[in-house]
């Protein structure tokens, strides 16, 4: 994966193209907004903090590629993303998460990314200092001269007398070769570990407080609380592990990592809304019911949305620059059903076309993760060869195809359900019935025999509870 600074839009959408079939638009608007966050970083004027992103609305049917864009995005971007659902959010004063929650989630992503860019830089001091203590506990150095601790290790070395010391490091080296060949690893030590203090303040904050006093809550009572250890009898590489996050901890400066997070959330965070047309109110009705409770949730929203001030454990983040992506299906409401305001905050719509049927057929085809790939994978790992032929993908794609138009249209999800009653009889007999080394060859016949009750059955299928 290149660096984001040097991808270019045609780059990003070519990323975007071995995940998602189609949805040209979509891809293009995606990949010039996350362009344009590079661009306003690169502006040296004053006008830089008054280039606020465009947000986009993504509007089409489900199973389209709405959420995987939005995932694969977040692979690409290298930046701090939350995907958050629409309509788990509720109004202030009812029970239940605010919408201020998602840009806490983003907090926490951002102050990740930046604690493993941090901890990889410290990592080999840190390796080095976990590799001491080890040492430390097998072979204790020697305290002072004239006084020399038992040695718990025979040296097989009985040549002319040495110095402690000297025989002391001799034996350490001796061990750290053995440490670093991995010889040891099943060897068992004592070490001390930081114990866990739990702190049982979860219901003070039921409907009294927001998450981040709580968090800030727990956060200030375990500082109080005096740090205990506790002994733990662990293997070498166990205890490696655990040693090497406390060691990492030492070293990273985490005031230093905090600040970072809060710069990088700020300018280059994405928050991706699903399901946002579950908040839109039906069109001809009164604000009467759920609707009130929908209202609010856009309304609260808003300020987020447009930008304001939102604090978190981490400290206060500026929504301003933070680029939010929309999307939902609007069966039932439209777009237009929104707050008037909300519907001014993302001025950029797309509409995700629905699949054809030969979008289906290159969906089992192109995508590096194409389901037949991922079967392919799931029976290879029982030492089974699948192979599918070019008749027997286009009669999935048509029958997968037929079914959403007869049915229900649920996209690319259709492909799932039809994979699965195709496959699922060789899945159970492999390995029992069919043996390692075998081979299985799915033809156009098969797929019709197979998937013919399906078709057939889909009538009956809607009155099925």
């Amino acid at each position: 994966m290149r660096q984001l600074d040097s991808l270019t839009p045609r780059q990003i959408v070519e990323e975007l193209d071995k995940y998602i079939i189609g949805q040209k638009d979509a891809k293009r608007n995606v990949a010039i907004a996350l362009r344009n966050r590079i661009r306003r970083m690169m502006v040296k004027s004053d006008i830089q903090k008054d280039i606020v992103p465009n947000n986009i609305l993504l509007i089409g049917s489900t199973g389209v590629g709405k959420t995987e864009i939005a995932r694969r995005l977040a692979n690409i971007a290298q930046a701090p993303f939350t995907k958050v659902e629409a309509s788990k959010f509720t109004e202030v004063g009812y029970v239940g998460r605010d919408v201020e929650s998602m840009v806490r989630d983003l907090m926490e992503q951002s102050v990740h990314l930046v604690k493993e860019v941090k901890n990889e830089a410290v990592k080999v001091k840190a390796t080095e200092a976990v590799e001491e203590v080890i040492l430390d506990i097998l072979i204790p150095p020697v305290k002072s001269a004239g006084f020399t601790r038992p040695m718990s290790i025979n040296i097989e070395t009985q040549s002319e007398p040495a110095v402690d010391s000297e025989l002391n490091e001799r034996t350490r080296e001796r061990f750290r070769e053995k440490l670093r060949n991995g010889e040891l690893d099943e060897r068992k030590i004592e070490i001390n570990v930081k114990a866990s203090s739990p702190v049982g303040i979860g219901m003070i904050g039921n409907g009294m407080m927001d998450d981040a006093s709580m968090a800030g809550l727990q956060d200030m009572i375990s500082g109080m609380m005096p740090k205990k250890t506790k002994k733990r009898k662990l293997t070498i590489a166990e205890a490696r592990k655990v040693l090497l996050e406390e060691e990492i901890s030492k070293l990273v400066d985490f005031d230093e990592v905090k600040e970072e997070a809060i710069k990088l959330a700020e300018n280059n965070g994405i928050i991706f809304i699903d399901e946002i047309d579950k908040i839109a109110s039906k069109a001809g009705k009164g604000g009467s019911g759920p609707d009130v409770s929908r209202e609010g949730v856009q309304r609260d929203l808003l300020p987020i949305v447009e930008g304001t001030a939102v604090n978190t454990k981490y400290g206060v983040v500026n929504t301003d620059h933070v680029l939010f992506i929309a999307a939902g299906a609007f069966h039932v409401s439209k777009p237009s059903d929104l707050i008037p305001e909300l519907q001014g905050r993302f001025p950029i719509r797309v509409e995700l076309q629905s699949l054809t049927q030969e979008d289906f057929s290159r969906i089992l085809r192109e995508p590096k993760n194409a389901l037949t790939k991922q079967y392919q994978a799931l029976f290879e790992s029982e030492q089974v060869s699948l192979e599918f032929n070019d008749e027997s993908i286009e009669e999935i794609a048509r029958l997968a195809f037929l079914i959403n138009q007869e049915v229900e249209n649920i996209g690319a999800r259709r492909l799932h359900t039809v994979m699965s009653h195709l496959l699922n009889d060789f899945l159970f007999d492999v390995p029992d019935v069919i043996q390692a080394n075998s081979k299985i060859m799915v033809t156009k016949e098969m797929v019709e025999e197979r998937l013919n009750a399906l078709v057939k059955n889909r009538d009956l299928s809607q009155y099925i509870l």
